[in-house]
């Protein structure tokens, strides 16, 4: 259960100065999510290996959420997210205290909310949060976009390619200003801009992001842009642009998405594109299965290189909050090429072959 956290020093300070109490209730919300498991990659630089790894199925977070109602359906909001690894007790890497998410603004029920700080853009916001990507279905962080194209060489990235389309949410935009409309007959829309905070320049190193969103019901179908510019002092600016289109449908025990992104480094042309379908199965309120494919191809830059990966997951809910599951990703690309996973971030990491596929069984808490 989420713990909530009355704040009453508004209501104390008012009575310690003679001046009428204060009737707005604000809470802070503390919680979190923790996973952790045991795995068997095939390929990793030509060798086999078991490891333990966390944050796969669902990343650990630790935040805190808070909510002060101003009256007349508006409210002030804020949030703090801390991503850190359950095998360490470390921040993950590259990462500091509440890296993850760090924002405040307001939230109107007929305006819309207005947020400021640390955030995630739209291809992260609106695609898979909505429910859009098949990855949330079967293969979670191993089965984000990655695949043989190290050659993209996206600015500040692991491996060149790692999570391409930004649907991971693991690098959210800093400095940024972010709207998101209300829902009217089901369509909402959202906008987003970030300083670049370059002297002389306001279009250097600034990002843009868009959403266009539709729901009702069990049916739902969202659209994103982002394109984010990297400054470097004596070089060139690269502006990376990736766009995407999706939708969800549930209906009965299942629970069906599709989705198709891409990505453009403007640096050297590199292009890939991903098509993905997934389905998942509830046999009990408990128990569900679920499964994705993806089909992965890239542009004359990164060699026309081009993958398919399947990935499939058994869970079971040991209550509310705790469950177990084993999962499964098989990820073959084009002959001469080097396969790799999400999550396989390290060059020795990646398979010396078209193959990597990866077991894990796992547990996973929220609180």
């Amino acid at each position: 259960m989420k713990k909530k956290i009355i704040l009453a020093a508004a209501p104390c300070a008012a009575i310690v100065l003679g001046a009428p109490p204060v009737h707005a209730q604000s809470s802070v919300t503390l919680w979190g999510q923790m996973d952790v498991g045991v795995d068997y990659v095939s390929n990793q630089g030509g060798k086999h290996n078991f490891m333990m790894d966390d944050g796969v199925n669902g990343p650990d977070l630790l935040g805190l959420r808070g909510v002060e109602d101003l009256g007349g359906g508006t409210k002030a909001i804020f949030e703090l997210v801390d991503q850190f690894s359950v095998d360490t007790g470390s921040f993950t890497a590259n990462q500091s205290l509440f890296s993850r998410t760090s924002l405040v603004g307001l939230e109107s029920d007929r305006l819309g909310t207005l947020t400021l700080g640390n955030q995630y853009e739209f291809m992260t916001d609106t695609l898979f949060f909505n429910g859009d990507d098949p990855v949330d279905l079967a293969g979670h962080f191993y089965g984000f976009r990655a695949g043989p194209f190290q050659k993209l060489n996206l600015p500040n990235n692991p491996t060149g390619s790692f999570d391409w389309d930004l649907m991971s949410g693991g690098e959210p935009v800093n400095n940024s200003v972010k709207y998101v409309s209300p829902r009217v007959g089901g369509f909402g829309f959202g906008a987003m801009y970030a300083f670049g905070g370059v002297p002389g320049s306001v279009g250097a190193g600034n990002a843009q992001s868009f959403s266009l969103t539709y729901g009702q019901e069990s049916f739902g179908a969202d659209a994103a842009f982002t394109n984010i510019k990297t400054y470097t002092v004596g070089a060139p600016q690269v502006s990376v642009r990736n766009w995407g289109i999706g939708t969800h449908y549930v209906f009965g025990n299942w629970r069906t998405n599709a989705l198709f992104t891409t990505v453009h480094n403007s640096a050297n042309g590199g292009f890939v594109y991903e098509g993905s379908v997934g389905a998942e199965y509830h046999f009990t309120p408990a128990f569900m299965v679920g499964s994705a494919y993806m089909y992965m191809k890239g542009n004359a830059t990164v060699n026309n290189n081009h993958a398919n990966q399947f990935a499939g997951i058994a869970q079971y809910s040991l209550s509310k909050r705790t469950s177990v599951y084993a999962m499964a990703l098989y990820q073959r690309s084009n002959a001469g090429s080097h396969a790799q996973l999400s999550g396989m971030n390290e060059m020795d990491e990646q398979s010396d072959t078209n193959v990597q596929a990866i077991a894990r069984i796992g547990i996973r808490h929220q609180f």
